[in-house]
């Protein structure tokens, strides 16, 4: 059975399903076609129905729980994984909600997170994640959130932190922070949706068995990162959580879903 995968070329999506793509593990009888691209890209896809498995922010959730469900492994969760406000320099976070902001994107986390430190921030630029940093460094937007990679590396260009929107978040509610998990069409049955599941989970334990190793399919993906920033980046975003999202975390996505102020009850994440 062939089914399309789509995740980002970020590191910690690559060692998850470095051996899953490259059939380091047996597929049994599944053949995947891979898609890459940044995230927001991933959920308008999600949007479109395009994939039948895929990574996506857990703010667009709410938009394809009719299509989708969340599988149990795959994603990320976690302490101290959040997204960052940065700027220039120094600003009060009083005069936040006047500023030009970057966002990684609109149906993303980030986006979520940031709406819920800074409810009255209208002011917001959405872009591919990578092009943040530029737009504040040059002027064009006055503050900018930052995820992956560049949480570990903005400090080099000179910017600093105003904001922890993840530490925000688990401040307020006491749980880990939902960033992005792995759906799979509805329309497959309980058999497919469970073997897929256990795939990835099969992937990642491969790929653990191996760490710290890098192999060289997250290295080719890794935008010029040092190893030491790869698995800094792997560190932080591949955990327990992403081997099981378990109850803990099934109950820091619902709460995220809770923004929403709707129920879309308990028929989101396979069993």
């Amino acid at each position: 059975m062939k089914l399309t995968l789509g995740f980002s070329p970020c590191p910690n999506d690559t060692f998850i399903f470095d051996a899953l793509v490259n059939k380091k593990i047996d597929t049994e009888d599944f053949e995947f076609e891979v898609k890459l691209a940044d995230v927001q890209t991933l959920n308008v896809w999600a949007l479109e129905q395009q994939l039948d498995v895929s990574k996506i922010s857990y703010g667009v959730l709410p938009r394809v729980l009719n299509t989708y469900i969340v599988l149990n492994s795959g994603g990320a969760l976690g302490q101290g994984v959040g997204p960052l406000l940065i700027a220039k320099k120094h600003i009060d976070l009083s005069f936040v909600d006047k500023l030009t902001i970057a966002i990684p994107g609109e149906n993303t986390t980030a986006n979520m997170l940031f709406s819920l430190a800074f409810p009255q921030a209208h002011k917001k630029q959405f872009v591919v994640f990578n092009e943040v940093e530029r737009l504040v460094l040059t002027g064009d937007v006055d503050a900018g959130v930052i995820i992956h990679e560049n949480r570990f590396t903005y400090q080099d260009k000179g910017l600093v932190k105003l904001i922890d929107l993840g530490e925000y978040w688990e401040t307020q509610t006491g749980l880990p922070i939902p960033l992005g998990g792995i759906i799979i069409n509805r329309n497959f049955n309980v058999e497919v949706k469970e073997k897929v599941d256990r795939l990835i989970r099969k992937s990642i334990e491969y790929s653990f068995s191996n760490y710290p190793a890098i192999s060289s399919y997250v290295k080719q993906h890794a935008q010029q990162m040092s190893e030491d920033v790869i698995r800094k980046h792997i560190d932080l975003y591949v955990n327990d959580f992403s081997l099981n999202i378990g109850a803990n975390g099934k109950t820091a996505v619902r709460k995220l879903l809770n923004v929403f102020k709707q129920d879309f009850g308990d028929d989101i994440f396979v069993d």
